[in-house]
C-alpha cells in the first residue's frame, strides 16, 4: 500500500435522509473487528471514533463481529449511530437474530435495522414483505421503540427498487463504486429512485477495484476482502471522492482495517470541508481506469 503523511482532521458528517440526524462519511464496516482480540477491537473502535467516525454497520453474519464490536463499542455507544441487519426473509427466524443481536451488541436498541442483502425479487422481496416474513418483525421492533429507523442492503438494482415500492424506508445500503456505476450504470437507478422518495443512501464498495485477479500473489493479505481493494493512494482517494461526491449521506469502509484507516485518511483531509468533487480530469482518468478493469457486479 502506498503511504504518505496521514491527516488527522476528524470526518465531516452528512445529513442522514429527512431524519434530522448526521453521519460521518465514513462508516465503520463490523467486519474489521471479526477475529480479534478483544483489546485490538476496542483500540479501532477508539480510534475511529476519535477521528469523528460515529456510524458503525455490523450483521450477524459477520462471525464473532457482533460480539467484538459490543464490548468495544460500548463506552461510546450514546454518541454513535449502530446500524444492524437480519438476512432472514422470514418472522420467526428474524425475530430471533434481532434479540441475538441487541444482546451481544450490549444495546437495547438500533438506530437503524436493515434487511441484509436482498438480491433477488421473489425469493428475497416477496418473502420478506409476506405473510409471516421478516418485515412483520422489524415493524413490530420498531413500534416498540428498539428500532429507529429502518432500512435494507441490496446488491442487485432490481431487489432494491421492488423494496423501495412495498415502504417508506429511511435509507439504502448499496454499492456505489466507481468502476460498476462508470462502466455499466450500477446504482444510478437506485440512486435516482431514493432521492425521489427522500431516502438517505448509504455506499458500499467504495473503495473495491475489481475481482481479485486469478492467483494474485496479494490476495492472503487481504482475508477480509472478496474483491481487490485500492491499495494504491492516489487511486483510492479518486475512488473514494467519486463515491462521496454522489448524494450520499456515508460510505462503509472495507473489513481490513488498513483500508479503515485509509478511508480515514482521506475522509478527512479537507475536514471540516467534505472532499472536493472530481474534475473531468480526473473523471477521465477513473473511466480509462475502470475500462481496463474485471467489475465485482455483473451488468445490472
Amino acid at each position: 500500500m502506498s503511504t504518505a503523511e496521514p491527516s488527522s482532521a476528524r470526518l465531516p458528517r452528512r445529513p442522514y435522509g429527512k431524519t434530522g440526524e448526521a453521519l460521518s462519511i465514513i462508516g465503520f464496516g463490523g467486519i474489521v473487528v471479526m477475529n480479534r482480540e478483544p483489546a485490538d477491537a476496542a483500540r479501532a473502535v477508539a480510534h475511529a471514533v476519535e477521528r469523528g467516525v460515529n456510524y458503525f454497520d455490523v450483521a450477524p453474519s459477520y462471525g464473532n463481529s457482533e460480539a467484538m464490536l459490543g464490548p468495544a463499542l460500548e463506552p461510546f455507544r450514546k454518541e454513535c449511530f449502530l446500524a444492524c441487519k437480519t438476512a432472514q426473509r422470514l418472522r420467526g427466524p428474524a425475530a430471533e437474530e434481532f434479540r441475538g443481536s441487541l444482546e451481544r451488541l450490549r444495546t437495547g436498541h438500533f438506530d437503524l435495522y436493515q434487511l441484509h442483502c436482498l438480491a433477488d425479487v421473489a425469493k428475497d422481496v416477496d418473502v420478506a414483505f409476506g405473510k409471516g416474513g421478516a418485515m412483520e418483525v422489524l415493524i413490530e421492533e420498531q413500534r416498540a421503540g428498539r428500532i429507529r429507523h429502518l432500512g435494507f442492503t441490496a446488491h442487485t438494482e432490481a431487489a432494491a427498487l421492488a423494496a423501495m415500492e412495498r415502504h417508506d424506508f429511511a435509507s439504502v445500503l448499496f454499492p456505489i463504486n466507481f468502476c460498476t456505476y462508470l462502466r455499466h450504470g450500477l446504482g444510478a437507478r437506485v440512486i435516482a429512485e431514493a432521492q425521489r422518495r427522500g431516502m438517505a443512501i448509504l455506499a458500499l464498495k467504495a473503495l473495491a477495484r475489481q475481482k481479485w485477479p486469478a492467483d494474485d500473489p496479494r490476495k492472503p493479505s487481504f482475508p477480509r476482502c472478496w474483491y481487490e481493494p485500492a491499495t494504491d493512494r492516489a487511486e483510492a482517494e479518486l475512488a473514494l471522492r467519486f463515491t462521496l461526491g454522489q448524494p450520499i449521506t456515508a460510505a462503509v469502509t472495507p473489513g481490513e482495517e488498513a483500508m479503515l484507516r485509509l478511508a480515514l485518511d482521506l475522509g478527512g483531509a479537507s475536514a471540516p470541508r467534505d472532499p472536493k468533487s472530481l474534475t473531468e480530469a480526473e473523471l477521465d482518468q477513473l473511466r480509462s481506469l475502470a475500462a481496463t478493469l474485471d467489475p465485482i457486479f455483473p451488468t445490472p
